[in-house]
């Protein structure tokens, strides 16, 4: 007999230690998991784990096509380009996205607006107003769905809390962002810089807590299960000590 693919995931999301009401986000490598897995059976998969009590969100950040040349943003139009499970998501019925020009997320569930609303009024990346500064005031977790600590949107929230001198342009760029309704703002945004510097996120791994993070299989992919504001803590203590601490030079 046949076993229904959005059931099987979810049961191994449960296994993994997935709960239904949960905040979760999710970075996603797709093509970990196998297969040529559909991502609307992945999306209905995380959905059904969380349940209707359950909010699930993803980055759909926006960097490598708005940005100073092309200072343009659509909600409704503008592609993620951090992976197709991202994509597929932001396009789904009932699915909202936040109104930032680089660092947007998408998410469906009830603490979507907790989440989402007010991004717009963040004039860098990852400000107070981001969805990856709120989640762990929300309780949220993490979910690592076949990649590692490396792409873990949170941090640039958290170096926000510190401003290291490599993560921010100088002068902000003037975007034009159009939100679900076809209105129109302005917004001056600083953008990321990282010149000079390479990222190591990857470090925050070994200074989490015992029970902060939770490791499992999901069909091919390795996956992680961490509690946001552990990594939080962890993070701004460490970096706040060193503001170098999560990058090294090139």
């Amino acid at each position: 007999m046949n076993i229904n693919p959005h059931l099987e995931l979810s049961n191994l999301l449960k296994d993994l230690g997935v709960k239904p009401g949960d905040t979760l986000m999710v970075h996603a490598s797709l093509r970990s998991l196998g297969e040529a897995m559909p991502a609307d059976i992945v999306s209905a998969g995380l959905r059904r784990a969380l349940g209707p009590e359950g909010t699930l969100a993803m980055p759909t950040l926006s960097y490598e096509t708005v940005n100073a040349e092309n200072p343009l943003f659509d909600t409704e139009e503008t592609p993620s380009c951090v992976g197709s499970l991202s994509e597929a998501f932001r396009r789904q019925q009932g699915v909202v996205r936040s109104l930032h020009p680089t660092h947007s997320a998408a998410a469906i569930g009830p603490n979507t607006s907790d989440l989402l609303v007010g991004h717009e009024k963040d004039h860098t990346p990852c400000g107070e107003h981001s969805p990856f500064a709120i989640l762990p005031k929300l309780g949220g977790r993490i979910l690592f769905l076949g990649c590692d600590f490396t792409v873990n949107t949170m941090m640039h929230a958290v170096e926000e809390q510190v401003m290291p001198p490599y993560l921010l342009e100088e002068e902000p760029v003037d975007f034009i962002l159009t939100d679900a309704r076809g209105r129109q703002i302005t917004s001056a945004v600083r953008c990321h810089s990282f010149k000079g510097y390479v990222q190591r996120y990857d470090r925050l791994e070994s200074l989490l807590p015992e029970g902060a993070i939770k490791r499992g299989q999901l069909l091919a992919a390795d996956c992680m299960l961490v509690d946001a504001q552990a990594a939080w803590d962890a993070a701004l203590a460490a970096i706040k000590k060193d503001p170098l601490y999560f990058v090294d030079k090139e």
